[in-house]
């Protein structure tokens, strides 16, 4: 990866309050025996993740798979395809079979992944076919539990103070901790030691234990530990407080009102997969996130299901094609590539 300050002053100028689409990753190739679509579904369903599991969006696959399952009346097993910023599993998918038994769960990395790798062997828009957007998750800055800084005003000046000390854990280029990061940096105006690891899981595990000393995250995946009081949350990267962690600021009090980042998650089957499939899947999601459950789990973790309108193949790929846009322009303007 390379940067520099100029660069980092034209993302941070460039990116204002952006919106991160969320889908989560492939695992495994298709089964290429699931018969015809109006017999859909007759055997397992495998939904790919390509992040580690325990990360953010393993959590929220997992709330879904379920009563997406019931409502199909097939098993959904959830496969993590780890690696590359999510391109590893989403190449898996796009290859699969178009049969509707590979669903891939995605965030962000679908719509910075082009502009990110130069060799990307997949295309977001010409490869897939949507089924629906899931979830907004807020993010947060936390931090190892004994890190000095008491306040996000705190933790501000004393990276600026310690930069060739503080380390900025990450779950890979091209994650949304990566990119929350790199906003951080860019409005803070100081570069960072990066400690990139295979996923939010593992650094997380690493932040609690005090490897690192602070990283940005989904509340899907720090919500508990904060509430547990592993470790120390300064702030929230949303307009307004989260209902279920009200004592930690947002960003805009806490003086940086650029730092503004909410992560969505989609699902995505292969191109070609029929459109009987598509809209069996789509029908699925949406009595997913109108279940109590899933309403319930989410509001734990600090987010909600999208609405209704908002869990259809076509707000999904009209979201992810302005997504694809302003990503491209603002990873452009800093100067970051995946090697």
């Amino acid at each position: 990866m390379r940067r520099t300050s100029r660069a980092a002053a034209g993302f941070i100028a460039a990116v204002g309050v952006v919106s991160l689409v969320a889908c989560s990753d492939n695992g495994g190739a298709g089964t290429g025996s699931g018969g015809n679509a109006s017999n859909y579904p007759n055997q397992n369903i495998t939904f790919v993740v390509p992040f580690s599991a325990g990360g953010p969006t393993d959590t929220v696959t997992r709330m879904i798979a379920e009563p997406m399952g019931k409502k199909l009346g097939a098993q959904i097993v959830v496969q993590n395809v780890e690696g590359a910023g999510g391109t590893v599993g989403a190449g898996e998918v796009a290859r699969a079979d178009p049969d509707g038994y590979t669903v891939l769960m995605h965030h962000i990395g679908m719509s910075t992944a082009p502009a990110l790798y130069a060799n990307l062997d997949y295309k977001p828009l010409e490869d897939f076919e949507m089924i629906g957007l899931v979830t907004e998750v807020p993010m947060t800055v936390v931090a190892r539990k004994d890190f000095p800084p008491a306040t996000f005003q705190d933790l501000v000046a004393y990276v600026k103070a310690n930069a060739d000390k503080v380390t900025l854990a990450n779950a890979g280029i091209g994650a949304a901790s990566h990119l929350c990061g790199l906003l951080f940096q860019s409005a803070a105006g100081v570069k960072l030691q990066e400690v990139p690891y295979q996923g939010t899981g593992p650094a997380l595990t690493d932040l609690v234990g005090g490897q690192v000393d602070f990283m940005c995250d989904q509340t899907t995946n720090t919500s508990g530990q904060i509430t547990a009081g592993k470790v120390k949350a300064y702030a929230v990267t949303t307009p307004e407080r989260v209902k279920s962690l009200p004592d930690v600021p947002t960003t805009t009090e806490s003086g940086m009102p650029n730092l503004q980042v909410s992560v969505w998650h989609g699902l995505y089957v292969p191109k070609g997969t029929p459109q009987e499939v598509v809209q069996k899947l789509s029908e699925a999601l949406k009595v997913a996130l109108a279940d109590q459950a899933v309403i319930d789990q989410m509001a734990k973790l600090g987010t909600a299901p999208v609405p209704a309108t908002d869990a259809t193949p076509e707000a999904h790929r009209a979201h992810l094609d302005e997504q694809l846009k302003t990503w491209a322009k603002i990873i452009s303007d800093a100067g970051v590539k995946a090697s």
